[in-house]
């Protein structure tokens, strides 16, 4: 399995979403940050499996909430660009490829 990393605006959104839900109901905060971790998780065993949309960039999708791990595969790690929102600012996160 592949180490990760996050790009620094990646990591604030994900916090930032995750205190978002968590303030609606701590279950649902729980179960956000479970289902993105599993997400990573899917994506550090198998880089490849998930699809490219804009080459080099992946994307692996949630089934259970409206977002998706927006990645690059790197030799020595996965580089988390954005855990992104899938109906809002599509393409905010490609500067920082």
């Amino acid at each position: 399995m592949k180490p990760h990393a996050f790009h620094p605006e990646a990591a604030a959104e994900y916090a930032d979403t995750a205190n978002y839900y968590a303030q609606v109901s701590l279950e649902l905060g729980g179960r956000f940050y479970d289902e993105m971790e599993r997400l990573i998780q899917d994506v550090r065993r198998n880089p490849k499996r998930f699809r490219h949309f804009d080459l080099p960039v992946q994307r692996h999708f949630s089934t259970v909430f409206p977002y998706a791990v927006i990645y690059v595969e790197q030799p020595d790690r996965i580089w988390i660009l954005a855990v992104m929102h899938m109906k809002r600012r599509p393409g905010y996160w490609k500067s920082r490829v």
